[in-house]
């Protein structure tokens, strides 16, 4: 259940388009330029995460990673004498990724964008809880302390929406030089919330953080969000020159944090959704998305032959169905949910079985949505056993 732009979101992304304007400088968009600023410092906020942070409004989650990976990725080697943007990567020290097992396919292609490659990464075993331990951390950090290195933890894994302890994570990663950097496309909007902010307790404490606004906050889409404790390492990542452009000096040009060249003034429909929402209104959103997918879950879980795998936490759960012998259904299950047209749901593998997907994300989902999916779910599942 996603997708359904707020209204001011989607009238601003319009507006966006009339106004065409080229918002990656101040001296070609002023407009653009500080209406960016001020989208920035209200994203911020409404995440509480540090207030001298730098942003950079992107296309997706997926440039999000690219670009706050891209910061890492120069801050590491820099610790250790390298100008990567220089150089390159040819006879840099060798970068390791410390991953949560569980992490997105997008962190992976971020780091092959980045010419890291996928071999990079260290899986960090995360169980069944989706949540890496400490001790886990601290092994793996140990095996090659000197190395540059990457931490990635999730907030909001995309199965069971687990979150890493951050609060303890962090500074054990700090603690040798790593930088960490969260996978946040949903997860991250938790913070916003006071009933659910105990669950990415510490997240603040990370260097990094990856967003998406078309999830939580309910833009429409092309409106993904990296954020930067260091903004420096930012910058020197990001930034490029040439001699017909035009610096906006005092005020800050959006190139020298995004990886676009002419973008679009994506950042206003994140600012519109911002200010129609509110602090209030963000956070009773979060908490009616979370309650809908728990009220998903149980309804479902309730059906003959739907076994309940992971209830959800925050707004994301599984659900495993089985045929009257046993056979796992669940993606043929999935298949006719989404034929009927009443509602979509995707599938998924969680400890080696195949699993139908809970997600509510959507500002105008409501009780006869769960009502309606409920029995969709129950027609489809009494069809197929």
């Amino acid at each position: 259940m996603k997708g359904g732009a707020l209204p001011a979101a989607l009238a601003t992304d319009i507006m966006c388009s009339g106004w065409d304007q080229n918002a990656v400088l101040a001296s070609t968009s002023p407009a653009g330029a500080v209406l960016e600023e001020v989208a920035g410092q209200f994203l911020l906020e409404a995440l509480r995460l540090p207030s001298d942070a730098s942003y950079a409004f992107v296309t997706g989650c997926q440039m999000a990673h690219a670009t706050a990976l891209a910061a890492a990725r120069h801050a590491v080697l820099a610790r250790k004498g390298w100008d990567v943007e220089a150089k390159g990567l040819q006879g840099a020290p060798v970068i390791r990724v410390l991953a949560n097992a569980h992490h997105h396919s997008s962190v992976t292609r971020a780091l092959r964008l980045l010419g890291l490659g996928s071999e990079c990464i260290i899986p960090l075993d995360a169980g069944r809880t989706g949540m890496v331990a400490p001790d886990v951390l601290r092994a793996a950090l140990a095996q090659e302390p000197h190395a540059p290195t990457i931490v990635v933890l999730n907030a909001g894994d995309l199965n069971i929406g687990a979150c890493d302890d951050f609060a303890a994570l962090c500074p054990i990663a700090h603690a040798v030089g790593a930088w960490v950097h969260v996978d946040g496309a949903f997860g991250l909007w938790a913070n916003a919330s006071p009933r659910m902010a105990s669950l990415v307790k510490g997240v603040e404490l990370a260097d990094s953080w990856a967003t998406d606004g078309h999830k939580w906050l309910n833009t429409p889409y092309d409106c993904g969000m990296a954020i930067t404790r260091d903004a420096a390492a930012h910058s020197a990542a990001m930034r490029m020159t040439a001699e017909y452009l035009t610096s906006g000096g005092p005020v800050r040009d959006p190139m020298d944090f995004t990886p676009e060249w002419s973008r679009r003034a994506r950042a206003l429909p994140a600012l519109a959704a911002l200010m129609e929402l509110g602090r209030d209104g963000l956070a009773a959103m979060i908490k009616r998305c979370c309650d809908h997918a728990a009220a998903i879950f149980d309804g479902i879980s309730d059906l003959p032959g739907a076994t309940g795998i992971a209830r959800p936490t925050m707004n994301q759960g599984l659900i495993r169905f089985d045929a009257a012998d046993g056979t796992n259904i669940s993606d043929a299950v999935i298949a006719a949910i989404n034929a009927g047209g009443e509602a979509f749901v995707s599938g998924g593998l969680w400890d080696g079985e195949r699993v139908m997907r809970i997600s509510v994300c959507g500002w105008n989902t409501n009780a006869d949505d769960v009502a309606r999916t409920v029995v969709a779910a129950g027609e489809a599942l009494s069809r197929l056993r």
